[in-house]
C-alpha cells in the first residue's frame, strides 16, 4: 500500500485565497496594473539508469518533443573514491544540489548521509518559503520513505508519496505513481513537485541499454512523462502560470547491463528543460546534475546562494574563456584508450592566454605535451581510475597539465609547463580576489605553483600546492602593491611521471 505523507493543504489554499483578494482588491487603477502575474512553478520529473542516446533512439515522443521545445544537455558523474555510480548518491546529487563530497552519499548504504547541512531542493523550498506546496512521488523508497536509508526528500516535504517498487524492468508501479502524480498536478496546486520513474534502470539491470527491451521500457515512461505533462497542462489555471520542466536521470547504464564504475557509459547523464528562457532546440555542455537543484529553486523564487554547487540554467553565463574552445577541440593523436570520433583537446589558448613550454621537455604523449585544454569526456577517458573522474567541479573545457599520461611515450627531459593568463587592469594599493576551480593530485617529485606579476615584474609564489586539492574552489586574496596599473597570473606544472592539475574558471573579482 502507498504511504502518503500530507502538510498544509488546506491551510496553504486559504493562505493563497487571502493573498489573491488582497492582491485583487489593491490592483484596480489600470488594466495593466489589473493583470495578476504569472504563478511560477517547476515540476522535476527524475527517471533512473536512463542513457541520453537510447531516448533518442526510442519511442519516446514526449522526450523527444522537450528537447525539440527546450534544452538539452549531456554531462558526466564522479565515480570512486568519491561515490559509485549508483541511485544513492546521484538522486543526492541532484536533490541537495551538492555533490557527494559535500553530501556524503557514496552507495545505496546512504551510510555518510549529511541531508541535514544540505537538504534536499524541496525542503530548502519550504524553509524559505513555506507557503508554497512540495510534492514528491516515487516508487524507489529511499527518495520518500525512511526504508532503506532515506529519505532524500524530508518530511518538510508538504507531501510525499511512496512505493514500492519493482526492478523486473516493467516497472508495475511506475503507473501508479504517474496517475497519482498526474491527479496531483492537475487537481490541486503543488508549485514545486519531484515524480520519479525506476523501470529504465530496472530494464538496463536485467536486459542491457544495447536492449530492445530498454528501449520499450523508455517507451513506456515517455507515456508517463505525456500524462503528467496533459496534467500540467490541463490545470484550470495554467494560462497564468509559468511552469519550467526538467527531466535528469542519476547515473547511466553499459550496453551489457550494469552501472557503479567508472566508464562513460556508466557515468553518463542529462538534463532536459523547457521554459521560459530556455531556447527551443539548444544544446549545452556546461550543465551539471547539481544545477537541477539550483534550477528547480531559481523557479520559485529562492536563492540557492553559494551553499550549494549547483546554477539556475537561466543564469547569466559567466564567459569563461576556455569553453570558447569547444568548436577547435581536436580527436585523439596518441592516446588508445579514447575513442577516435570524441573531439575532447586542444593545445591553443583562448585569446590573451598564452602556455610556455621553454622548459618542457621533447616528445612524450602528444595530447599532454605541456598545458592543453580538454573536456571531461576526453581526459578521463585516457586512464580511468586514477582520480580524474572527481574533476566534477570543472565545466565543459578546462586546462589540465597532466605529467603521468605525457609520460606514456618515450620522451627527453622533464614536465615543466606554465599557463598564463592576459594582464587584467588592477589599482595600486586594493585587495583582488582570484577564483579558479582546481583538481590537483599530489605526489612527492612534482611541484605546482600559482605566480603573479605586477606590471611585467619577476613573478611570485602566492600558492604552492602541496597535498590533494580534489575538485576544490580555489579563491586566493592578492594584495595589489602600490603603484601597480596590472595583474598577470601563472599557473606553473612541473614533474615526470607523477600526477595532474587542472584549472577552470579562473577570475579576478
Amino acid at each position: 500500500m502507498p504511504t502518503v505523507l500530507s502538510g498544509r493543504a488546506l491551510a496553504v489554499t486559504a493562505t493563497a485565497t487571502a493573498l489573491l483578494a488582497t492582491a485583487l482588491g489593491a490592483h484596480t487603477a489600470t488594466a495593466e496594473t489589473a493583470a495578476t502575474a504569472a504563478t511560477d512553478k517547476v515540476l522535476v520529473i527524475g527517471i533512473d539508469g536512463t542513457v541520453l542516446d537510447r531516448v533518442k533512439a526510442a519511442n519516446a515522443p514526449n522526450l523527444q518533443g522537450l528537447m525539440a521545445q527546450g534544452l538539452t544537455a549531456k554531462s558526466t558523474l564522479y565515480a570512486n573514491p568519491m561515490a559509485a555510480t549508483s541511485s544513492g548518491p546521484g538522486w543526492s546529487t541532484i536533490a541537495t544540489g551538492v555533490w557527494p563530497d559535500k553530501h556524503g552519499v557514496k552507495d545505496n548504504t546512504f551510510t555518510g548521509k549529511n541531508y541535514t547541512a544540505y537538504p534536499d531542493f524541496l525542503t530548502r523550498i519550504e524553509n524559505a518559503k513555506p507557503a508554497l506546496n512540495t510534492y514528491a512521488a516515487a516508487d524507489w523508497e529511499p527518495l520518500t520513505s525512511t526504508d532503506a536509508g532515506g529519505p532524500v526528500f524530508s518530511a518538510k516535504v508538504d507531501k510525499r508519496l511512496s512505493l514500492k517498487g519493482d526492478r523486473d524492468g516493467y516497472g508495475t508501479e511506475d503507473p501508479k505513481i504517474a496517475a497519482a502524480a498526474s491527479a496531483e498536478l492537475q487537481g490541486q496546486n503543488p508549485d514545486a513537485a519531484f515524480v520519479y520513474f525506476g523501470q529504465v534502470d530496472g530494464a538496463g539491470h536485467s536486459y542491457g541499454a544495447a536492449s530492445q527491451q530498454y528501449l520499450d521500457a523508455i517507451g513506456r515512461v515517455d507515456v508517463m512523462v505525456g500524462q503528467l505533462l496533459t496534467a500540467v497542462q490541463s490545470r484550470p489555471t495554467y494560462a497564468q502560470e509559468n511552469w519550467k520542466i526538467l527531466v535528469t536521470t542519476d547515473h547511466g547504464h553499459t550496453d551489457a547491463g550494469g552501472h557503479g564504475g567508472s566508464t562513460i557509459q556508466e557515468r553518463g547523464t542529462f538534463v532536459i528543460a523547457k521554459g521560459a528562457g530556455i531556447p527551443a532546440g539548444s544544446v549545452r555542455s556546461d550543465v551539471k546534475l547539481v544545477d537541477v537543484a539550483a534550477t528547480a529553486m531559481a523557479q520559485v523564487g529562492v536563492d540557492p546562494g553559494t551553499a550549494i554547487d549547483g546554477i539556475p540554467l537561466n543564469a547569466p553565463d559567466d564567459n569563461d574563456p576556455f569553453d570558447t574552445l569547444r568548436p577547435n577541440l581536436q580527436a585523439r593523436v596518441d592516446e588508445t584508450g579514447i575513442p577516435a570520433g570524441v573531439k575532447g583537446f586542444t593545445h591553443t589558448p583562448p585569446a590573451g592566454w598564452s602556455i610556455d613550454n621553454s622548459r618542457m621537455g621533447t616528445g612524450g604523449v602528444t595530447e599532454w605535451a605541456g598545458w592543453a585544454f580538454a573536456t571531461d569526456e576526453f581526459w578521463s577517458q585516457a586512464q580511468r581510475d586514477q582520480w580524474r573522474e572527481l574533476n566534477v567541479r570543472s565545466r565543459d573545457v578546462f586546462a589540465v597539465a597532466d605529467s603521468d599520461e605525457w609520460d606514456d611515450k618515450s620522451h627527453t627531459g622533464s614536465y615543466d609547463s606554465t599557463l598564463i593568463t592576459p594582464k587584467w587592469a588592477v589599482t595600486g594599493g586594493t585587495t583582488r580576489n582570484l577564483t579558479f576551480q582546481t583538481h590537483y593530485h599530489h605526489e612527492a617529485g612534482q611541484t605546482a605553483q600559482v605566480l603573479v606579476s605586477y606590471n611585467g615584474a619577476a613573478p611570485t609564489v602566492v600558492k604552492s600546492y602541496t597535498a590533494d586539492a580534489v575538485a576544490k574552489a580555489e579563491s586566493l586574496t592578492l594584495q595589489v602593491p602600490a603603484g601597480a596599473t596590472d595583474v598577470q597570473v601563472r599557473f606553473r606544472y612541473a614533474g615526470t611521471n607523477n600526477w595532474y592539475w587542472t584549472v577552470d574558471n579562473v577570475k579576478l573579482g
